[in-house]
């Protein structure tokens, strides 16, 4: 047995903890163990977020479909949600250009239900192994309009970057309309009460031009299988 799961085995019996919490700790590694091993069959590809609530004949729906081929067609992975809306017409551009179509799913009450575009996908029961696998499995981030997932999300990764826990890797926000309000706020507000710096804003690009996208994820590359950014000690 790897000795650092032996040491964390034992630091559970030292702390004498509540049986209900090893059983929570042991359904957080679960939920981890098996989404990294899913990540780990594919090269890093380019990750898709937005409303689960959009019908499917909306302009953003069609946006993130063509997005989905053309990433396919470029040979990049399109990694999502795995549920409807955005997250389905972008695995669906992806699946009808013949490219990889990962669905990275949450078990939920409402709303979410695995599409039928996916050739590759994990449900998981918990958000925050989710949101580590839809991060980790990614060279380039892509935000459509959403609602408060979306929003924490995007929050997540835009702190991670910051902050340096992450490398600064190209994260585009679609939708002038619909994100340049918040960016509004961002630097009305916060920047200009000093919580946020100018560059903080610099790490996203908010843009209409899906092309600029695909351009992204090609500048960087195609990475091996058996390479990722976070195999870097300091985003472990």
């Amino acid at each position: 047995m790897d000795e650092a799961i032996t040491n964390w085995l034992d630091s559970i019996a030292n702390e004498k903890l509540d049986p209900e919490d090893v059983e929570r700790s042991l359904r957080y590694a679960k939920d981890l163990e098996q989404g990294l091993a899913k990540v780990r069959t594919f090269a890093q590809g380019v990750s898709i977020f937005g409303s689960a609530r959009l019908p499917e004949n909306s302009k953003w729906c069609k946006m993130a479909e063509k997005l989905g081929f053309l990433l396919a067609q470029n040979g990049h992975a399109v990694i999502s949600g795995g549920g409807p809306s955005i997250m389905q017409a972008a695995n669906k551009g992806a699946y009808e250009a013949g490219g990889r179509s990962i669905g990275l799913n949450i078990q939920l009450p409402h709303e979410q239900h695995i599409n039928p575009y996916v050739t590759d996908t994990i449900e998981f029961h918990y958000f925050f192994a989710r949101k580590v696998m839809l991060t980790i499995s990614s060279k380039v981030y892509v935000f459509f309009p959403g609602g408060f997932g979306t929003l924490d999300e995007f929050s997540e990764i835009l702190i991670l970057m910051q902050e340096g826990k992450m490398p600064k890797m190209p994260m585009f926000l679609i939708g002038k309309n619909y994100w340049k309000p918040l960016d509004k706020f961002f630097e009305s507000r916060m920047q200009k009460e000093h919580l946020i710096k100018a560059n903080d804003r610099k790490i996203y690009k908010i843009t209409d031009d899906i092309t600029e996208v695909v351009k992204a994820a090609n500048k960087i590359g195609h990475p091996s299988i058996h390479e990722n950014l976070y195999n870097n000690p300091v985003n472990k």
